[in-house]
């Protein structure tokens, strides 16, 4: 799962989202999407300007932790194994 840790992040720094708009140019829906996490597509470019405005590392804006139930199948239809074939 990814988590998009943009809420921390503005926290951190004291910024509203509308301030990030404003820095980034970035419509305020879009930042409203990544800050509550419900964005399901997320642009590069919109990645590369908020990491800029924050000075931070996209390390710093994303999680990713283990989804619950994997997701992804081989072709067999068996499910895909974690790090270490375990």
């Amino acid at each position: 799962m990814v988590r998009i840790l943009l809420s921390t992040r503005l926290g951190e720094r004291r910024l509203t989202q509308a301030d990030l708009a404003r820095m980034t140019g970035i419509r305020k829906n879009t930042i409203s999407e990544l800050y509550n996490e419900i964005a399901t597509r997320v642009s590069l470019d919109h990645l590369d300007l908020i990491c800029e405005a924050l000075g931070c590392g996209l390390t710093d804006l994303l999680e990713i932790t283990p989804n619950a139930e994997p997701r992804v199948k081989t072709r067999t239809g068996a499910p895909l194994l974690g790090k270490g074939g375990q």
